[in-house]
């Protein structure tokens, strides 16, 4: 079994300034830099044959490029203790439209649809016991947040590894955005 995801890698120079906000919040596991990635649909434990249908859905796949700013920051709570900060995605069409093609083509190739509503962020830690007034700061410290704008030119198949210091995410394929039809070829799978 293998545990995957779509995302959009998030260029060096964006996770870098993502970075700066990691301080201030006892109780909060950071996110290390390099596995910062905008989530489009988990899709969870899989058999390893099932990759190649997931592979071949994804490469029907057709959207336009488009380009993405990351503005402000929250955080996500439960049962009224706040569990997780992020910086906020814009629901801007072209981001929405991609996740639906994604949602639909992964639907069609046999996998339930997600059941929770999308809410497009980028996670920059998870909070165990963190006091509330650290939170509310954290959250009027960084509430105008914004990061150079990107351009997005495609999305990728992750699988998530966890190990003792946390989870490892690797890049399984990519997949170019793009309004004419893709063959396999232009599919680049990592090794």
């Amino acid at each position: 079994m293998i545990r995957l995801f779509v995302a959009i890698e998030l260029p060096a120079s964006v996770r870098t300034v993502l970075g700066f906000l990691h301080a201030g919040v006892p109780g909060a596991r950071w996110t290390p830099v390099e596995n910062m990635h905008l989530t489009l649909r988990f899709i969870g434990e899989v058999e390893e044959p099932r990759i190649e249908d997931i592979d071949r859905a994804l490469l029907a796949v057709r959207s336009p490029r488009f380009s993405l700013e990351l503005a402000g920051v929250g955080h996500f709570e439960s049962a009224g203790q706040p569990r997780a900060l992020w910086a906020g995605v814009p629901k801007i069409a072209p981001l929405i439209g991609l996740r639906d093609r994604i949602e639909s083509a992964l639907v069609r190739a046999g996998f339930a649809p997600e059941g929770r509503k999308f809410l497009p962020h980028v996670t920059l830690a998870r909070l165990r016991d963190a006091p509330a007034p650290k939170v509310s700061a954290f959250l009027g410290r960084y509430g105008l947040f914004r990061a150079p704008p990107f351009p997005v030119d495609r999305f990728a198949l992750f699988s998530s590894h966890h190990g003792r210091n946390g989870s490892t995410y690797r890049v399984e394929a990519d997949y170019e955005l793009a309004e004419e039809p893709r063959t396999m070829a232009q599919s680049r799978v990592r090794s």
